[in-house]
């Protein structure tokens, strides 16, 4: 018996390493095969009134950031877009976000008191973020000038860190 118990518990711990292993790998961590490569999908945008797309913004990298007023961590992480977003608009780089609110009043209100600088409109349907593979948010697409996606980040980020600040250095140094 005790002998048992031992192979039990042998195979309780390599069970556990191996779950461990799995979840630390960056690709799992992620929640979703790599989408770095694949080509960003186009779609109709709305700013201020001006219709347009996605792939009007070729040329420039574009920081994708789906958020709502209702998530806590967009909120959070708002503060530091708005600094991203001072330190890339003179590189030839922006954010763009896609807001999941139903209720247009809270999200001009979330763009007024978040003092939102960076282009933005609203996606009620979702649709968007659904079709980028997005079903929790915040959810964000580096997106290179030629249109691929580079990486996605999920969850909230420290956008203004240095590490961020030096990962967005060296791909806008790209050409």
């Amino acid at each position: 018996m005790g002998f048992l118990r031992k192979m039990a518990a042998w195979g309780v711990m390599a069970f556990l390493a191996l779950v461990f292993v799995i979840f630390a790998q960056p690709m799992y961590r992620q929640g979703e095969p790599t989408v770095a490569g694949k080509r960003a999908e186009d779609f109709a945008i709305d700013i201020g009134g001006k219709p347009g797309r996605l792939s009007d913004l070729r040329g420039k990298v574009v920081v994708l950031n789906f958020w709502a007023s209702w998530c806590a961590p967009c909120v959070e992480e708002a503060p530091a877009l708005n600094h991203l977003q001072k330190y890339l608009e003179s590189r030839n780089a922006l954010i763009l976000g896609v807001s999941w609110d139903e209720d247009p009043d809270a999200y001009e209100k979330f763009l007024k008191d978040q003092g939102v600088n960076f282009p933005t409109f609203r996606d009620p349907s979702r649709k968007i973020g659904l079709d980028y593979g997005t079903p929790v948010i915040p959810d964000t697409y580096i997106i290179d000038r030629n249109g691929k996606i580079l990486r996605k980040f999920y969850s909230a980020q420290q956008w203004d860190s240095p590490e961020m600040l030096a990962y967005f250095d060296s791909i806008l140094g790209q050409s």
